[in-house]
């Protein structure tokens, strides 16, 4: 049976990837504003998979609108599908309302794009650059506290952008009027390269933290090694030879569009991640 809104009452939130970087930032923040929450994950109740269509029908029951975070990113091989079965079933189970997190620059990434939007269904994409935090949560946490960035890039800018930004204007699109229709493309306030982020890095943490560019086919072989998933291998692939070659060097105002304050500098998260012990090496 179709999810009929009852007035007065806010109407439950499903935040897909709701133990991830974005999405357990977007369910703390509705969670603050009163809102009901489901997280989707592999270890929830009832659990979400993207791997397995059969469990979502349980997930979207009873849910008004969808924060929809694909993993590992939407421009990995038969994301685009699963994005479009997602669609079609949260539409005939009522869902009046769908926030994608989307990607700068990925093809693949757009496509998802044109699925929500021709869903029928309330909008809006967030398309983010490359987080912050994949320095302080993430893939590339290890190597600030080795003192060595060691990636394939070159001295082309990116403008990264805090995850508390983007949940920030997730949020807003989720539980406020306005959002509906908007492409919100959210980056930080300048370009840095990986030599900035170092420096960055090093200043805020009191650590030595350098770059060394390595070849591709060098860091395609330590990821393979380090045992990471197919996926995630194919997809730091894909973005270090793809995405990283000027097509997004530029900085864009998706954040004061949505939220009508500037973005975050990667200095002030680099401060503030440092001071909850990001890098030591306990954390």
């Amino acid at each position: 049976m179709p999810n009929t809104p009852v007035p007065g009452r806010k109407p439950l939130t499903l935040i897909l990837g709701g133990t991830g970087k974005t999405g357990r930032r977007v369910a703390e923040r509705l969670t603050a504003r009163g809102w009901p929450v489901r997280i989707g994950s592999r270890s929830a109740a009832p659990a979400f998979d993207w791997q397995e269509p059969s469990g979502w029908d349980a997930v979207l029951e009873g849910v008004g609108a969808v924060y929809v975070s694909y993993a590992p990113d939407l421009a990995v091989p038969g994301a685009t599908e699963a994005v479009r079965t997602l669609v079609e079933r949260a539409r005939a189970a009522g869902v009046q309302r769908l926030v994608l997190l989307s990607g700068r620059g990925e093809a693949e990434a757009q496509a998802c794009e044109a699925i929500v939007q021709d869903s029928g269904l309330a909008w809006t994409v967030v398309r983010a650059s490359w987080f912050n935090q994949n320095f302080s949560e993430g893939e590339f946490r290890g190597m600030v506290q080795g003192g060595e960035i060691t990636l394939p890039a070159g001295d082309i800018g990116e403008p990264f952008v805090d995850a508390d930004d983007i949940a920030d204007v997730a949020a807003a699109a989720l539980t406020e009027d306005g959002h509906a229709g908007e492409v919100y493309e959210v980056t930080g306030p300048r370009l840095l390269t990986f030599d900035d982020v170092a420096r960055e890095l090093a200043a805020a943490s009191g650590r030595e933290v350098r770059f060394t560019r390595i070849p591709k086919d060098a860091f395609a072989q330590a990821v393979a090694a380090s045992g990471a998933p197919a996926d995630v291998a194919w997809l730091l692939d894909y973005l270090f030879s793809t995405v990283l070659d000027g097509r997004n060097a530029q900085v864009c105002d998706g954040v004061e569009r949505a939220l009508g304050r500037p973005p975050t500098d990667f200095s002030t998260f680099a401060r503030r991640a440092a001071a909850t012990g990001a890098w030591s090496a306990a954390a």
